[in-house]
């Protein structure tokens, strides 16, 4: 079963000007092409020209997901710095405004900006996909609603959006506050087979909403594009380690909830309503929040190290041990969102605002390539 569950990682990042670390207004077409040539066609624009995806190969095991993923990033940073450029592996930028933000020439986009006109303006925003295969593809519709209680867990370890436009949002991760603003996106609605997705989807299409399901932008969907299930919740992890960690999670949940499928199996309207509560306890406390259960309160660390001893074999089958200890200590120590509120506070003291903003960013930029 080890070889079954395959996995691959989605990356976006903020493109910048490698002194200023400011949102580049526009990706020259010279260092995508290069960046394509150079990854063999892993990386691609986004919605707009200050943000650029990578995307992994499907993988086996964990070590070589990590050694490509380390990869794609360092061979797009080098390009970039051809171009006076750098990236950023964060949910937000610190201090963009979205405003001077251009769209990405591309069919695709211009039908999503057209429909979602200032909504898209302000997408501003880069997260981080994990794809998992079933041995099933039929059954992800299913695993996908069996998976919600987990939901709010994977973005409070993602958590690296606490800024907006040159302000502290107050939030550990904003980006899905201006995420959820879109049609089609937050927690999944309770369907349980693939004819019920289907069914929506169909009706959508029928009505010229959307073109095909790949304009449902849930936290979590059955991806059109492949046989996986897609978790799209988490913010863009500035820490490879991080990114590698959470994907290790999910991944080791997924195989668990396959082989037993009573797990989560009689979830309901009252259990997703707890999910979407907890999903925003997630974005506003990150690793600090207090989530909701019909059983009562319980913290991040503890929902962690119940997952972790439910799915023991399964992550040693996996082999990601070492990956869910990475989440313990994300989960102990602080994510992204973390460390860059408390870079922000150290030279707040010190210098004026802007000053702390850019010493954030400067980090950010560096904690990338690591």
């Amino acid at each position: 079963m080890a070889n079954i569950f395959k996995f691959g990682i989605e990356e976006e990042f903020f493109l910048v000007d490698a002194e200023t670390k400011s949102a580049a207004g526009a990706m020259p077409a010279a260092f995508l092409a290069a960046a394509k040539k150079a990854t063999g066609g892993q990386v691609t624009g986004e919605l707009l020209q200050s943000q650029v995806e990578i995307a992994t190969l499907p993988h086996h095991d964990m070590a070589t997901a990590r050694a490509e993923l380390r990869f794609l990033r360092q061979t797009l940073a080098k390009i970039a710095a051809q171009h006076g450029l750098a990236i950023l592996a964060a949910g937000t930028h610190p201090t963009a405004v979205w405003r001077d933000m251009q769209r990405s020439a591309s069919a695709r986009y211009e039908t999503v900006m057209h429909d979602l006109q200032m909504i898209g303006q302000r997408n501003m925003l880069c997260g981080m996909h994990v794809h998992v295969e079933l041995p099933d593809p039929d059954e992800r519709v299913n695993l996908m609603t069996r998976m919600l209680p987990y939901l709010p867990l994977f973005v409070a370890l993602a958590t690296s959006s606490p800024f907006w436009a040159s302000r502290p949002t107050g939030l550990k991760g904003y980006r899905l506050a201006a995420y959820d603003e879109l049609p089609r996106t937050g927690v999944p609605e309770l369907l349980r087979t693939r004819e019920e997705f289907e069914a929506y989807v169909a009706a959508l299409v029928q009505a010229g909403v959307i073109p095909d399901a790949s304009y449902i932008w849930w936290a979590m969907r059955p991806s059109l594009a492949n046989p996986t299930l897609e978790l799209r919740a988490p913010d863009s992890c500035t820490l490879v380690e991080d990114s590698i960690a959470i994907a290790a999670l999910y991944r080791t949940l997924a195989r668990h909830l396959y082989l037993n499928r009573w797990r989560h199996c009689d979830l309901n309207a009252v259990q997703r309503a707890i999910v979407v509560e907890n999903k925003w306890q997630a974005q506003r406390h990150g690793i600090n929040a207090t989530f909701a259960s019909e059983d009562g309160a319980m913290t991040v660390a503890e929902m962690l190290e119940r997952v972790i001893c439910d799915t023991e074999a399964d992550a040693a089958v996996l082999g990601c041990d070492a990956e869910l200890n990475r989440c313990r200590a994300i989960a102990s120590a602080g994510t992204s969102a973390d460390t860059q509120l408390a870079v922000y506070a150290a030279h707040e003291h010190d210098a004026d605002s802007d000053a702390a903003l850019h010493a954030v960013t400067d980090w950010i930029a560096a904690a990338t390539l690591q």
